[in-house]
C-alpha cells in the first residue's frame, strides 16, 4: 500500500484572493508569498510555507471552475489536503484495485509535477484528497 510521506499543502478556497492574502499575512505573519495562475485548474493561487507544509489560498478564475463551484456549494473554507507519495501512478493503481473512486484515472501535470485527485469519501470527512509526487514548489520552476 502506498504510504503518504508528508502533507505537501493545504488549500483554502477564497472568493477574493487579495482580501484573503491581507488577512492571512497580517494575522499570521505569513510570507514570503509565491503567486501563480494555473489555467488548467482555473485558479489563481497565493502559496506560503509554514515549515515544510505549504498553505495555498485559491481563487477561481472562472465561474465554472472547481473552486468556484465549491464556494457556491459550501462557502469559503478548506478545499483540499495534498499528500506527498512516492509514485502517483502506482498509488492510483492501488486505489482502483481496491475499488475506490478517483477523480483522475491517470496523473495530471502542472509545473513539472504529477498529481491526482481522489473522490472525497464520507469516511474521511468528505475532504478532497490530492496525491502528489515529489516536492511541489512552483517557485523553483520559474
Amino acid at each position: 500500500m502506498t504510504q503518504a510521506l508528508a502533507i505537501d499543502h493545504i488549500c483554502i478556497a477564497v472568493r477574493d484572493l487579495a482580501a484573503a492574502r491581507k488577512v492571512y499575512e497580517e494575522r499570521l505573519g505569513l510570507g514570503p508569498v509565491h503567486e501563480y495562475v494555473a489555467e488548467s485548474e482555473k485558479i489563481r493561487v497565493a502559496r506560503y510555507y509554514v515549515g515544510e507544509v505549504a498553505l495555498e489560498l485559491m481563487e477561481s478564475t472562472s465561474p465554472d471552475g472547481d473552486v468556484a463551484r465549491f464556494i457556491e456549494k459550501k462557502g469559503e473554507g478548506v478545499f483540499l489536503i495534498s499528500y506527498r507519495v512516492p509514485d502517483v501512478q502506482a498509488a492510483l493503481g492501488e486505489y482502483h484495485q481496491r475499488g475506490e473512486k478517483t477523480i483522475d484515472q491517470r496523473p495530471r501535470e502542472l509545473m513539472g509535477n504529477r498529481y491526482a485527485f481522489i473522490h472525497p469519501p464520507k469516511d474521511m470527512a468528505g475532504v478532497l484528497t490530492e496525491i502528489i509526487e515529489g516536492d511541489f514548489r512552483p517557485e523553483k520552476k520559474d
